[in-house]
């Protein structure tokens, strides 16, 4: 037996085991997973082309699906669960999206063809916390949205972003302050709202 190779072979071994603890200890968003990442800035940019280019979906899904940007992991479905319903008040003329990002985790991105709105929720068997503040820490994410004000109340953060092209369009979006909390619930809620007016 080579014990040299043996010795670099536990060394290595001992630096990955170290590097995914601490990967999963503090969960910052270099530890984010990456389809995650891709599904919620995927339904971000939905709500933004929903909102700000009907033409993309006014004669049908293709051309919406094809400006989101997520091909096969971003489907029409019929209805979904209570829990990825928007507001009362936003329950009109609405479609439903179902993105899956992982095989037990993804988002439902919910949409109207009457009222200027959308509702993101996320949840699932991983930890979304990661993939979402590194969606919002990103250049591209702030190059479109500007924070308007932040509130952190029982675990959760809540901020309410301004777009920056169009401000009249504003997104409030509440996840969970840290990595490593419940799972068995709604990990991402966010609803944008384009102010008609006024």
């Amino acid at each position: 037996m080579d014990f040299g190779r043996f010795r670099i072979y536990r060394r290595m071994m001992r630096k990955l085991i170290i590097a995914v603890l601490a990967c999963s200890a503090f969960a910052s968003p270099a530890c984010a997973e990456p389809n995650l990442e891709k599904g919620f800035d995927g339904a971000l940019r939905g709500c933004e082309e929903w909102l700000l280019n009907p033409a993309s979906w006014a004669e049908g899904a293709r051309q919406f699906i094809d400006a989101v940007g997520l091909g096969e992991q971003m489907g029409l479905v019929d209805r979904v669960e209570e829990v990825n319903l928007p507001p009362l008040e936003l329950r009109r003329a609405n479609h439903y999206w179902r993105i899956n990002s992982t095989t037990n985790a993804g988002y439902v991105l919910v949409v109207s063809d009457q009222l200027p709105m959308c509702h993101i929720t996320g949840g699932g068997g991983a930890d979304l916390q990661p993939s979402i503040q590194s969606v919002l820490a990103s250049d591209e994410f702030n190059r479109r949205w500007q924070s308007d004000r932040s509130t952190v109340k029982n675990g959760m953060a809540t901020t309410v972003f301004r777009n920056r092209e169009e401000p009249a369009l504003s997104i409030t979006i509440s996840r969970a302050d840290k990595a490593g909390q419940r799972l068995d619930r709604v990990q991402v809620l966010a609803t944008a709202v384009y102010e008609m007016g006024g």
